[in-house]
């Protein structure tokens, strides 16, 4: 290998490195001056770029550095997998599920989601990790192997809609359309609400008593724990007012 070609590998790999130190400066801040889907499809492109560059940069060095014909292609290429194949199985399994993440999107930068028991907003989306930061602001690092034998729950799916849901355990014996009313009027009078989207309470007899469930969407799904602490607070003061007892369920100590 020649000094020529050793400068030049430097160079590329030099100017790639610069590519992804730009990607991940100038997109988020560009994306923070965007507002709704725009603001998380710009996110998005920051993985998706770098993965575009890391490609490219491996394609101009491999005919540099091994002369492009059959048999040394082929002996590269087997080596190649025989080395990820033993040694780096996991973690290439994570870096093959975190193209697949990319490509199918089962969640991107600004998605809330639930893999594997931990629910938190989707900050960074690395090669072989998703960074989430739940609500207690830890971060959290979760592989991209989790998507083989694990369920996605995606809150929000990309979008800046988000549905929050406050629950109220009350006696059977109130009527329930009243305090239907009560709580939908909580949902509406909310400083959180996104006033495009319904505000719906359900109601389920359950064998401790009713279980009412207020659901309604916050302007900003970074709202939603103030969102449902509001609803909470709020819909119990009311219920308070109007005499409501909540219901109490016990349970047995073994």
């Amino acid at each position: 290998m020649t000094s020529t070609i050793l400068i030049e590998v430097a160079a590329i790999l030099i100017s790639a490195w610069a590519l992804v130190w730009m990607s991940q400066r100038i997109l988020p801040w560009l994306a923070n001056q965007l507002h709704g889907k725009k603001r998380l499809y710009t996110l998005a492109l920051v993985p998706m770029l770098r993965i575009i560059i890391l490609v490219a940069a491996l394609v101009l060095i491999v005919p540099r550095v091994v002369e492009p014909t059959i048999q040394n292609m082929v002996a590269t290429l087997g080596a190649a997998g025989l080395a990820i194949g033993f040694a780096l199985k996991d973690y290439v399994s994570s870096l093959i599920a975190g193209v697949v993440a990319i490509h199918e999107m089962p969640y991107r930068p600004g998605d809330w989601v639930l893999v594997d028991g931990v629910y938190g907003e989707v900050k960074h989306i690395g090669m072989r990790t998703v960074e989430l930061v739940t609500s207690d602001d830890t971060v959290i690092w979760v592989p991209h192997l989790k998507l083989w034998d694990n369920l996605i729950h995606n809150a929000n799916n990309g979008g800046p809609s988000l549905m929050c849901v406050a629950e109220f355990y009350i006696k059977p014996c109130y009527d329930a359309f009243i305090i239907r009313d009560a709580l939908e009027d909580i949902g509406l009078t909310s400083p959180y609400l996104q006033l495009a989207k319904p505000v719906t309470v359900t109601i389920k007899e359950e064998p401790w008593g009713t279980r009412y469930r207020l659901k309604a969407y916050p302007i900003d799904p970074r709202q939603q724990f103030q969102f449902v602490t509001d609803l909470t607070a709020r819909g119990k003061q009311r219920l308070l007012e109007l005499g409501v007892e909540f219901s109490q369920v016990e349970t047995t100590k073994i």
